[in-house]
C-alpha cells in the first residue's frame, strides 16, 4: 500500500512454496496495489518454476559476458587506479592481469560442457575480488619485509583451493584449477631471458603486458581477439566441434518435443501403426528371465567340486609327509580315520561362491528386472493400441518415446547409465545378453570383460581384488588396481584369461588419442572426437609395491556425461603412459568412457 519494494532471493531453493506465491499474485490485482510497488524475485534456472509467474513478470537475466575479451573487460571495469596503487610491489599489477585472465578462462571453459568441467560452477566477481585482495595483502607484506621471494605456494593454494576451489565439488575439476594456477603463477612470469605467454596461436600471442597503469592493461585487453579458439583454454580444437554438436542436438530435441502427438492424415503410416510395429519388433528381442536358482546351484556345485579337489590334494600331501615320519602300524590307523573324514566338513553355501560369481548373480538379478519391465510395458502398450486396456500416462510416455526413437524412462531407470537412443541402446542390450550367456556357458569369467555390459562395473573390479587377496593373503584395504594398455585391439587376439585380474574392452578415449606404436597418449586427430582404446589389462597389486612414472591418472566414467554433482558416474582410475607433461592432458579434459552417445 505504501509503494515499497520487496525482493525474494534464491526462489529456486523454496520451490514448494512458490505455488502459494502464485495464488497470492493472482489475487493481487483485486487489491489495487500502489503504483510504485514492485516485487523482485531472484532464482537460478529451473524447470519447476511456476509458468504463470514467469508470464506475468519482466525477466532480467544476469550472466557472465560471452568471450575472453568481454569477460576481462568486465573484471577491469570494477578496478580503479587507486586500487592498483595501494600495493607498492612491482609484481602486483601483472598478477592482477594474470588473475583476470584466469578468472575469464575458468568461466569460458563451461562453454565446452563435460570436457570443460564435470560440474558447471558459478564462478563470479566475488571470487575475483577476494583473490585480488589476497594478492595485495601477501605482496604488500613481502614488500615491507623486503622479501625477494613471492609466496607462490600460499597464493596458489588460497586462490585455487580456497577461493575458487571452495565452489568445486569434483576432485578432477579441482585438479584442473590447480593446474591452471601452476601454469599461470610462478617466477617464470618475470623471466627476462624467456618471455611468458599464456598461449601462442597462429594469429595472436596471449601474454602479460608490460608494467604500467590501468590504461595500459585496458589497452592490452582491447587488442585481444573477439573470438577465441579452445586452444586458449588448454583444450583441443576438437572441443569446438563437440560444442557445436551438442548445441545442434539440444535444438533437435527441442524440435522433437514441440511436434504434435496427434495422428497424421497422410497416405503413409499413422502414428499408431508405427508405434505398434516398433513395439512388436522390440517384444521379439526381449528374452525370458534367467532362472537364478538353477544358476546358483550350478555354480555352487562347481565350487564345491573345486574345494573338495583342493582338499583331497592337500590331504595327499599330508599323507606323504606322514608316511615318512610315522611307522607302518600308526599309518593304518590314520588311514581309517582319514577315510571317515573323506566326506569333508559341511560348507556354508554363501562362502562357496567366488566374488566374481556373486557379481554375476547380482547382474542377472538386475537383468531379469529390466527384461520383465520391458515385456510388461510393451504388452500393455499393444493391448492399449487395440483398445483392450486404457491408455495411461506411463503408456502414453512409452508410445512417445518409441515414436521418436528415444529410450523410455522406465527402462532407463533399470538399465546402466547411458546416453544412447533406442536403436543403438537395443544393440547394446543384445550385446549384454550375449556376454551373460557366454559367461553362463563357460561357467567361468570371460577372457575379456566388456565392462560397458555390466550394470555396476566397479563391483566386478572390486571382486577381482577380493579374489586375488584371498589367494595371496593380502589385506584388502592395502590392495589397489594397476592398469596397463596392451597391444590387443580385438577380443579374438586374447588366447586365455590372465591368472590375476582381467582384460577389459569397450573403453573410449575422449580429449586425447592413443599412439599404438609408441604405446602412449597423443593429441587427438582432427575431427576425431572419440577413439577406442586397445584392451586394458587390470591387475590387482599391493599398494606399497605400486610405483608409477610417466603416467597420467585418467578417470574412467560410465558415459560421456561423466560425473555429476553427486559424484555418480565414476568407475575407476586408469594409468595411461604419457611422454608429455601431465598438465597438457589435465587441461584437455582427457577421460575414458564406457558408453558413448550416438
Amino acid at each position: 500500500k505504501k509503494g515499497h519494494w520487496i525482493i525474494l532471493q534464491n526462489c529456486h531453493l523454496m520451490l514448494s512454496w512458490l505455488p502459494t506465491l502464485e495464488k497470492w499474485l493472482e489475487g493481487l490485482a483485486n487489491r489495487a496495489p500502489h503504483d510504485d510497488f514492485r516485487l523482485w524475485l531472484t532464482t537460478d534456472p529451473t524447470p519447476k518454476f511456476p509458468l504463470s509467474i514467469l508470464q506475468m513478470s519482466l525477466k532480467v537475466v544476469t550472466e557472465p559476458p560471452d568471450g575472453l575479451k568481454l569477460n576481462m573487460q568486465g573484471s577491469y571495469s570494477k578496478i580503479t587506479q587507486e586500487e592498483l596503487d595501494e600495493c607498492p610491489h612491482d609484481a602486483y599489477r601483472p598478477l592482477v592481469y594474470v588473475l583476470s585472465f584466469f578468472h575469464a578462462v575458468v568461466q569460458e571453459r563451461r562453454k565446452y560442457g563435460k570436457v570443460g568441467w564435470n560440474v558447471a560452477y558459478d564462478f563470479n566477481d566475488s571470487d575475483f575480488s577476494v583473490s585480488k585482495q589476497l594478492l595485495g595483502m601477501y605482496l604488500t607484506k613481502s614488500f615491507v619485509n623486503k622479501d625477494e621471494n613471492i609466496p607462490w605456494g600460499s597464493l596458489r593454494y588460497l586462490i585455487g583451493q580456497a577461493m575458487y576451489g571452495g565452489r568445486v565439488t569434483d576432485d578432477y575439476d579441482r585438479r584442473i584449477l590447480v593446474t591452471y594456477l601452476e601454469e599461470y603463477m610462478g617466477d617464470f612470469l618475470f623471466d627476462d631471458c624467456q618471455p611468458f605467454f599464456f598461449v601462442r596461436t597462429e594469429h595472436f600471442d596471449y601474454k602479460v603486458p608490460e608494467l604500467g597503469d590501468l590504461k595500459t592493461y585496458n589497452s592490452a585487453i582491447k587488442e585481444l581477439p573477439d573470438v577465441n579458439s579452445p586452444v586458449v583454454f588448454g583444450l583441443h580444437p576438437n572441443a569446438e566441434i563437440q560444442y557445436n554438436t551438442n548445441t545442434a542436438k539440444a535444438i533437435w530435441m527441442d524440435l522433437i518435443s514441440l511436434q504434435p502427438r496427434s495422428s497424421g492424415s497422410g497416405a503413409g503410416k499413422t502414428r499408431e501403426q508405427h508405434i505398434k510395429e516398433t513395439a512388436e519388433a522390440l517384444v521379439a528381442q526381449v528374452p525370458e528371465p534367467v532362472d537364478l536358482i538353477v544358476v546358483r546351484k550350478l555354480f555352487e556345485k562347481i565350487r564345491r567340486q573345486e574345494v573338495n579337489a583342493l582338499n583331497r590334494k592337500n590331504k595327499q600331501k599330508e599323507k606323504a609327509k606322514a608316511r615318512v615320519k610315522r611307522g607302518k602300524k600308526k599309518r593304518g590307523k590314520q588311514e581309517k580315520e582319514e577315510k571317515k573324514e573323506e566326506v569333508g566338513p559341511s560348507f556354508d553355501l554363501s562362502l562357496l561362491l567366488p566374488p566374481t560369481t556373486v557379481v554375476l548373480l547380482q547382474e542377472l538379478e538386475r537383468w531379469n528386472t529390466l527384461c520383465v519391465k520391458m515385456a510388461e510395458l510393451l504388452d500393455l502398450l499393444l493391448k492399449a493400441l487395440k483398445g483392450e486396456v486404457g491408455m495411461s500416462q506411463d503408456l502414453d510416455d512409452l508410445s512417445y518415446s518409441l515414436f521418436n526413437g528415444l529410450l523410455p524412462a522406465p527402462w532407463r531407470k533399470l538399465a546402466p547409465l547411458t546416453q544412447k537412443k533406442l536403436s543403438s541402446w537395443m544393440v547394446h542390450f543384445q550385446r549384454r545378453r550375449a556376454q551373460y550367456e557366454d559367461w553362463l556357458n563357460r561357467k567361468k569369467d570371460p577372457k575379456v570383460m566388456w565392462l560397458s555390459g555390466l550394470h555396476i562395473p566397479e563391483s566386478y573390479l572390486t571382486a577381482l581384488i577380493q579374489t586375488t587377496c584371498r589367494e595371496k593373503g593380502w589385506p584388502l584395504d592395502k590392495s589397489v588396481m594397476y592398469t596397463s594398455v596392451t597391444n590387443f585391439v580385438k577380443d579374438d587376439e586374447v588366447k586365455e584369461k590372465p591368472e590375476q585380474g582381467c582384460y577389459v574392452s569397450g573403453l573410449y578415449l575422449e580429449g586425447g588419442g592413443w599412439d599404438l606404436k609408441e604405446e602412449c597418449l597423443c593429441p587427438q586427430k582432427p575431427k576425431v572426437l572419440v577413439e577406442e582404446l586397445p584392451l586394458l589389462r587390470v591387475t590387482p597389486i599391493e599398494s606399497n609395491k605400486l610405483k608409477l612414472q610417466n603416467t597420467f591418472r585418467t578417470p574412467v566414467y560410465v558415459t560421456q556425461n561423466r560425473r555429476n554433482a553427486m559424484g555418480v558416474g565414476l568407475v575407476f582410475t586408469a594409468d595411461l603412459r604419457t611422454e608429455q607433461h601431465i598438465s597438457m592432458w589435465v587441461l584437455q579434459g582427457v577421460a575414458l568412457c564406457l558408453n558413448i552417445s550416438d
